[in-house]
């Protein structure tokens, strides 16, 4: 009898040692696979940021290219869009304008206070009293023989009587004492009590004119002038300050970006040992040097080698190098013209990167 426990115990021992090894081999391709992926959670961190700091760069370049053509389409727009009306308005006022000053019989230079709201009103009165004697007559040949006609230069404006109780204001625009273009603005004004209008002009059309209309013109014409003038100075300035790093410092500009008054510009310099980003922004538009600055020195990523600054703003370590700020670059930016600026950056740039990363 004990001899039949002891073998029914052994077969029970049996088969549940063939259970336990029937459970283990069919689990264990599960833990091999689960060893297998534990064990490479961490291992390939390295490739996978390079890999991913790849894809980060290629995004970057299609978005930077689509952005570019964007640019230069909304450029080409803007350029035909209001060329050809421009065109014919300009050619027009500048023959009035010539025949204006043809027939003056005087040219005043004012100087400070000369120019002044007493001086415009004259102005106003003359063209209104050169209608209404056109208007009983109907002869305008006899009646202005002997009428003077004045002109007034201030500064980068000259002002005549036009055609029609017209005032008309001439801007002339420079660049490093040199002329660059030529601006209109016509101020119609139908009685002398009445408030003065802009008739026409050939102010740019991404130059806030109207609002300047708006706010200026019926209180302080001659602000109104002024403030115009100051306008398309300051925008000609920044857009000959662009042109100029363009023409003298083109190889080694990557990448320039700007908004159509100027007020905002970008551009990258990738000729060094490392990229350089700079960003400026204008506080308004009749200001003609930066207010809000920022250079950034990018240090290149060397592939299978050490990078050179390889932290993170974080303090993690990682692919993507931090940029570093170039104080000195700023400063020089804030109180120099662009192409002053630039030729500063640069010629300091080398020992600049010398001190931070070494």
């Amino acid at each position: 009898m004990r001899f039949v426990e002891t073998e029914s115990d052994a077969e029970e021992s049996m088969r549940k040692r063939l259970r336990s090894n029937s459970f283990h081999s069919a689990d264990y391709p599960s833990r091999n696979k689960f060893e297998q992926y534990a064990g490479r959670t961490y291992a390939p961190m390295g490739e996978m940021n390079f890999m991913q700091q790849q894809d980060d760069d290629s995004r970057l370049d299609i978005t930077r290219a689509k952005f570019g053509s964007l640019l230069k389409r909304h450029e080409n727009l803007a350029d035909r869009l209001s060329r050809d009306s421009d065109k014919v308005i300009f050619e027009r006022l500048i023959k009035e304008f010539e025949a204006a000053r043809a027939s003056q019989t005087q040219e005043i230079y004012l100087d400070g206070e000369q120019w002044n709201d007493g001086l415009l009103a004259t102005v106003r009165e003359q063209v209104h009293m050169e209608a209404e004697r056109k208007a009983l007559s109907g002869d305008a040949d006899v009646l202005t023989g002997h009428q003077e006609k004045v002109t007034y230069k201030t500064g980068n404006k000259i002002i005549c009587c036009l055609e029609g109780a017209r005032i008309g204001i001439q801007y002339e625009t420079s660049f490093a004492g040199e002329i660059c273009e030529f601006y209109h603005c016509v101020l119609e004004s139908k009685s002398f009590l009445e408030k003065m209008t802009v008739l026409e002009h050939t102010v740019p059309f991404f130059l806030p004119i109207r609002e300047t209309e708006n706010d200026l013109l019926s209180s302080n014409a001659m602000k109104f002038i002024d403030h115009v003038g100051d306008l398309l100075q300051a925008y000609v300035d920044r857009r000959e300050q662009v042109r100029l790093i363009k023409e003298l410092y083109g190889n080694q500009i990557g990448e320039l970006y700007h908004s159509l008054p100027y007020h905002m510009i970008e551009f990258v310099l990738d000729d060094f040992d490392c990229k350089v980003t700079v960003s400026l922004r204008y506080t308004d538009l009749i200001s003609v040097l930066p207010t809000r600055i920022s250079v950034l020195a990018w240090p290149m990523l060397k592939i299978n080698s050490t990078p050179i600054f390889n932290m993170m703003e974080d303090g993690i370590s990682g692919s993507h190098p931090a940029p570093v700020r170039l104080s000195y670059a700023e400063d020089a930016l804030r109180t120099m013209s662009l192409p002053e600026a630039y030729a500063e950056i640069v010629l300091n740039l080398p020992q600049a990167l010398q001190q931070i990363y070494h």
